[in-house]
């Protein structure tokens, strides 16, 4: 049996999965946690990476490898290979302010024009001028700068802290789209976007092509083999597309600590109402995306509060009515990015002293969370990108409340594959690619959720609590 691995360095966690190269099963894993905090050492990302690897048995018996990982989150690295500041999150709400800055130099339509993308505090460029702003000397140090998948690829590649070597680093085009200073509509870097933001110029890594090969394994890692080919790697919803056999038409909606709703399109897309990041696909493909900074926690947060399981929670919730008797809740615990209100924290509206029941909470907290999803969903179709169904993934989609209470507000048919590790699937036929040259064909089990009757009244009520609190854009009214 040939063995392949695939790595996702996740906001939360690296997970590490071993699978058949036949079949695409999975023969093991292993699992390492990240830290909570949304600026850290870079470094607590290989250290979870290696107690992942040891966690999955080590790679010894492995073939190939590649990672993928959390977009965005930028690694500053000196001409050492040293990290020169701690990395901020992309879910870091700090940058905020900077987002806000390089919207006012260059106008946001610009942005949307030449990379596809409307600024959010998430994207790597805005991290670049955070540098700059709170520690010009860490600035004035950086040579190159990365993302974490493309900073893992190069430490598993033999490189780090002392070698040098940074102008040896790789990327593919997912994640350089996520950047800011990518256009897809040329397939290159826009360095001019990156200096002004930065100040000056650095080191970015180089971009292969969907089947390219980022190297291979250095000596010395403990549980990696030396000398095994290393995938091109990608970001964590492009691995996952790739894992789905994404097709044209199919929408995707992740529901992980950030919820995420994307789709495959032949050409990038520019949406200049300022809600749809037109990123790349890891097959040379699009995968135009809208992202919630708030989604399976919320529903983590419920439990803990009704202090039940999270089966309970959906048994409590499906007990409610649609509408929760009139409960509407703004999941915005974390601030959130669509729509863009970094500030803004969770709000419950509309409680009275007899709607306000365990019941009806839990039914707010599944109808709030996924309206907040189903609002991008009508993003991506205000830019004409078409969608003749639903598939529904990540940690929440098993929830049976999430899956009814969706069937009721999007008339789709919904899709839910049977639960695997989709971002390390992905990367592992990238490492597949890495050693065959090709994408292997993997069969991809999935049930279609039975039909329910469409009950607009809870994209309505969403709609009017937003208003209430003076959050309303007519962008993001849930219809769909």
């Amino acid at each position: 049996m040939t063995l392949v691995a695939g790595i996702d360095s996740s906001t939360q966690a690296c997970k590490v999965t071993v699978r058949d190269l036949a079949t695409g099963l999975r023969v093991r894993e292993g699992k390492a946690a990240h830290p909570d905090a949304t600026v850290v050492d870079p470094e607590v990302w290989w250290t979870a990476l290696l107690e992942a690897v040891r966690a999955a048995g080590g790679l010894d018996d492995v073939a190939a490898v590649s990672v993928s990982g959390q977009q965005h989150t930028p690694i500053f690295l000196d001409a050492s290979g040293a990290a020169v500041a701690r990395s901020p999150l992309w879910n870091d709400t700090g940058s905020h302010p900077q987002m806000v800055a390089l919207n006012a130099e260059l106008g946001r339509e610009e942005w949307i024009r030449r990379t596809g993308l409307p600024l959010t505090l998430s994207d790597t460029v805005v991290k670049a001028r955070w540098l700059r702003d709170t520690d010009p000397d860490a600035a004035r140090r950086t040579a190159a700068v990365a993302v974490v998948h493309d900073w893992l690829t190069w430490r598993l590649r033999g490189f780090g802290p002392g070698t040098g070597g940074v102008e040896r680093l790789t990327t593919d085009r997912s994640e350089a789209s996520g950047t800011a200073y990518w256009s897809g509509q040329d397939e290159a870097y826009t360095p001019d976007l990156f200096a002004h933001a930065f100040g000056s110029s650095a080191i970015l890594p180089e971009v292969l092509g969907p089947l390219g090969r980022a190297g291979v394994t250095g000596a010395g890692i403990p549980g990696v083999p030396a000398g095994i080919p290393i995938g091109v790697g990608s970001g964590d919803n492009a691995a996952a597309a790739l894992a789905l056999g994404l097709e044209d038409g199919d929408a995707v909606l992740s529901l992980g600590t950030s919820g995420v709703v994307y789709a495959r399109t032949a050409a990038p897309v520019h949406d200049y109402a300022g809600y749809v990041c037109s990123y790349a696909d890891a097959t040379g493909a699009h995968l135009p995306l809208v992202a919630t900074l708030n989604a399976a926690r919320n529903l983590h947060l419920g439990a803990s509060l009704l202090g039940c399981t999270y089966a309970e929670l959906s048994d409590l919730a499906l007990e409610a009515p649609a509408g929760a008797g009139g409960l509407a809740l703004l999941p915005y615990f974390e601030g959130e990015r669509t729509p863009d209100l970094p500030h803004a924290r969770g709000s419950l509206q509309g409680a009275t002293l007899t709607n306000l029941t365990r019941a009806n909470f839990a039914r707010a907290v599944v109808e709030g969370t996924l309206a907040s999803q189903v609002a991008m969903l009508d993003a991506l179709h205000a830019c004409a990108v078409p969608t003749t169904r639903m598939l529904l993934i990540g940690g929440a989609a098993k929830n049976h409340a999430v899956q009814r209470v969706l069937s009721q507000m999007v008339d789709l048919p919904i899709v839910v594959p049977e639960f695997d590790e989709y971002v390390t699937k992905g990367a592992a036929m990238q490492a597949a690619a890495a050693l065959d040259g090709a994408f292997p064909s993997w069969e991809l089990a999935a049930t279609e959720l039975p039909r329910a009757q469409f009950e607009p009244q809870i994209a309505r009520q969403h709609v009017e609590a937003q208003r209430a609190l003076g959050y309303i854009d007519p962008v993001l009214i849930g219809s769909s």
